[in-house]
């Protein structure tokens, strides 16, 4: 007990040292919110990668889908590293530094305000983004507590109080940056933690081979296989198809997540972004893959502990009582490393939420003519109402972790990725087609929250068909709504017009020309 307190202040101590240190860094709204839009590629890339990877991740879902899809769930983290990650930076990364930069567009709200010319549609993406977030909060939340009460013996409570005090502490003194830094030490310890409790699990096993081998005695208990053998560690899982609909939420998901794509927003440069995709892939192969590899083995370590009252699976329980097993010290590297996780993509949430009710509602509506100093006072005073509303929901969760996260995702992706995702490459697009996208990435979460009006049983699968529905949906309507001003469009692409002027050693000698 004492090694694990003991890494836990040592944790929190550089946490607030960075956000002290960070405090020069925030003294306007561009780097508060942006960093001054001068963030280097390794900064960038692991900020991106643990506001990606949570509890929510490491307890949530590679628990609830290691159980069901077996080693299969390692397709999840793959999707996640090279859809997710991978095909993010390369497709995102470059035309949305370079168009938020001309439009000095902060927020996603703020984008399709500009990119859309409609400040209704600003105000609207902004009130989106602030009412699903919190689900998403709330789900990391409840991810770490439950690994705190197992670790510690601490009460749900009390977790979720001084994580997210902490958390505020940093996010307002030194704002975007001090997430950066943060999120940077945090992603490292990420990486040796996975690593390290991975290779322990196995060995607890007998060793990879061995872990296999009993993986694929247990009989499957989804009722497509009819009970055969081997279904957990076959190549694409005992339920490929809804093992397909995980892998398009949680990766083609992040494309359209206010928090995720922010991080383009505020990288250095171009030649950044090249270097960023590298990072950020590498650590979304180790991390993402990482997770849902270990979380294959759950059903090995089928305890008292991972059974509700009624006899059914507490998924969010299985990945800490897998963990429970390990050496002290150990368990203190995974606390850090859950934690780096969590507070790394609490961080996220709270500044973006907060800098979009500021920049995209209050400023300009409300307030016409609002000063530098104000913005930033305002900022942080909404970070601390963010979180707080948010710990009023997590302790008392409707429903398990992936749920929360899934309705979340859903909705905002949903909503957020079509317009944002076109917006960048065509001219075409409608201000119809962004109210039609996100009416539907809305509609379509709602609607399956409740038993009643649920039309698709997983909400995983519910977001991940919003998401489509939203790709499909753009385009159509685009064909039969009235257009942008074309001028407006023309002059918003303008910035991809770049000049290259020609060195005077590669170019002709004047006798020659």
């Amino acid at each position: 007990m004492f090694i694990k307190i003991l890494l836990l202040i040592l944790f929190f101590a550089v946490m607030i040292w960075v956000g002290l240190y960070s405090r020069r860094s925030a003294t306007n709204v561009n780097d508060f919110v942006l960093g001054g839009r001068k963030v280097g590629p390794w900064l960038t890339a692991f900020a991106y990668g643990t506001s990606y990877f949570s509890a929510v991740v490491f307890v949530g879902y590679a628990g609830q889908f290691g159980y069901k899809y077996g080693m299969a769930a390692t397709w999840i983290g793959i999707g996640n590293a090279f859809i997710g990650s991978l095909l993010a930076w390369v497709i995102l990364g470059r035309r949305t530094r370079i168009m938020t930069k001309y439009l000095d567009a902060r927020t996603m709200p703020d984008y399709f305000g500009k990119r859309y010319n409609s400040n209704q549609l600003r105000i609207v993406a902004a009130i989106i983004s602030f009412v699903f977030l919190i689900p998403y909060t709330s789900s990391v939340y409840n991810g770490l507590s439950r690994l705190f009460e197992m670790a510690f013996n601490v009460p749900y409570a009390l977790c979720v109080v001084v994580m997210a005090a902490l958390t505020c502490v940093y996010v307002i003194l030194g704002g975007y940056m001090a997430t950066a830094i943060n999120d940077f030490i945090q992603g490292i310890i990420m990486i040796i933690g996975i690593l390290a409790v991975i290779a322990s699990i196995l060995n607890g096993q007998g060793g990879f081979n061995a872990a296999v081998f009993k993986l694929a005695q247990i009989p499957s208990d989804i009722p497509v296989t009819q009970g055969q053998q081997g279904a957990f560690t076959a190549f694409l899982g005992p339920d490929p198809v809804n093992l397909l609909g995980v892998v398009i939420l949680t990766s083609l998901g992040t494309w359209g997540l206010p928090q995720m794509v922010q991080k383009f927003y505020a990288i250095r440069d171009e030649k950044a972004v090249q270097t960023g995709t590298v990072i950020s892939t590498f650590f979304a192969v180790v991390v993402a893959c990482g997770c849902y590899f270990l979380g294959g083995f759950g059903r090995l370590f089928d305890t008292p502990a991972i059974y509700k009252a009624d006899g059914s699976i507490a998924f969010d329980a299985i990945i800490p009582s897998m963990l429970s097993t390990l050496p002290d010290l150990l368990i203190g590297v995974v606390i850090m490393l859950v934690l780096s996780a969590s507070m790394s993509t609490l961080a996220s949430l709270v500044l973006t939420s907060s800098s979009t009710l500021t920049l995209d509602l209050i400023k300009g509506n409300f307030v016409k003519d609002m000063k530098e100093k104000q913005q930033i006072v305002i900022m942080r005073a909404f970070l601390i109402f963010f979180i707080v509303i948010s710990v009023v929901m997590a302790l008392k969760p409707p429903t398990f972790i992936a749920q929360l996260m899934g309705i979340s995702w859903g909705a905002l992706a949903g909503a957020f990725l079509a317009p944002f995702l076109y917006g960048l490459y065509w001219k075409g697009v409608t201000r119809g087609a962004v109210w039609a996208s996100f009416a539907s990435g809305v509609i379509i979460t709602v609607i399956n929250m409740f038993p009643a009006t649920k039309f698709i049983q997983s909400p995983i699968n519910a977001g991940a068909a919003a998401m489509i529905a939203g790709l499909l949906i753009v385009p159509a309507v685009s064909l039969f709504t009235p257009k942008i001003e074309q001028k407006k469009v023309d002059a918003v692409f303008e910035c991809y017009n770049e000049k290259h002027m020609v060195e005077q050693k590669y170019a002709l000698p004047d006798e020659e020309l």
